[in-house]
């Protein structure tokens, strides 16, 4: 892929226009694998996430901040006129990122002014708004749903105080049957749940749909009382294991 011979210049424009001391650093990249190191990194689920994932960049810019504050730009692919730019994950445990809204990033006209404007306007204060979150995360964590106590070859499933239904599960195959009766996996609270907003009739449906569909295959469903959830304690300021990215964090 044809890179631009702009975008290097074009960034240390853009650094010396936002708010606050910025820096630059300009990395080309010989093949496509060479960018997923900090493309991996990007806090977005939306076009410049998409672009990152799916097109050779060649060369990127990675703008920073003295507080660990950085945000990736590169050439918007198809439009020599325009470049994207999105910010990066802070370095934290993945927990942290618990129903924190991804800030996502926005193309930008090849005009340092207008694109700084621009930046500083749309994408700053949903970083800055982000970053907080996942600080405030980290120092207190939310409170995690309890469990279910777990048996051994069936499906336990508990009723919470806010009228969600939580499951859980060693059963692999039970694990599609759940998806296809609306219970969603939310990893934060380690467990499966049916949402409240489905009402009690409907969960108590969804439940017993469940339960005979389970039972063509062997394993019975059990209704019993969550264990206590732990309390929550301060993460630790790198994860314990590698990041999972998700839409739904």
């Amino acid at each position: 892929m044809s890179t631009r011979g702009d975008l290097a210049a074009f960034a240390e424009a853009l650094a010396a226009r936002l708010p606050g001391p910025w820096t630059s650093t300009y990395t080309r990249h010989a093949a496509y694998h060479d960018q997923i190191a900090t493309t991996s990194e990007l806090w977005d689920v939306g076009a410049v996430g998409y672009a990152a994932s799916n097109f050779v960049l060649g060369h990127q810019a990675v703008l920073g901040r003295a507080d660990g504050a950085r945000l990736l730009l590169f050439d918007r692919p198809r439009y020599p006129a325009q470049f994207m730019i999105g910010a990066l994950e802070p370095d934290a445990h993945h927990d942290a990122f618990h129903q924190v809204a991804e800030p996502n990033g926005i193309t930008v006209p090849a005009e340092p002014v207008r694109a700084a404007a621009r930046v500083t306007r749309r994408l700053l204060p949903r970083y800055e708004n982000s970053l907080r979150q996942v600080q405030r995360n980290t120092a207190h964590p939310p409170p995690r749903r309890a469990t279910p106590a777990l048996a051994s070859g069936m499906v336990s499933m508990a009723w919470h105080p806010d009228g969600s239904v939580g499951a859980v599960t060693g059963v692999r195959e039970a694990t599609a049957v759940l998806y296809g009766a609306g219970f969603q996996y939310h990893p934060y609270h380690r467990q499966f749940l049916l949402p409240a907003s489905y009402g009690d009739r409907e969960q108590i449906a969804r439940i017993q749909a469940v339960s005979q569909r389970l039972a063509l295959i062997g394993v019975g469903v059990t209704m019993r009382p969550a264990r206590p959830a732990p309390a929550p304690t301060a993460l630790p300021a790198h994860p314990a294991s590698p990041a999972i990215t998700s839409p739904t964090r």
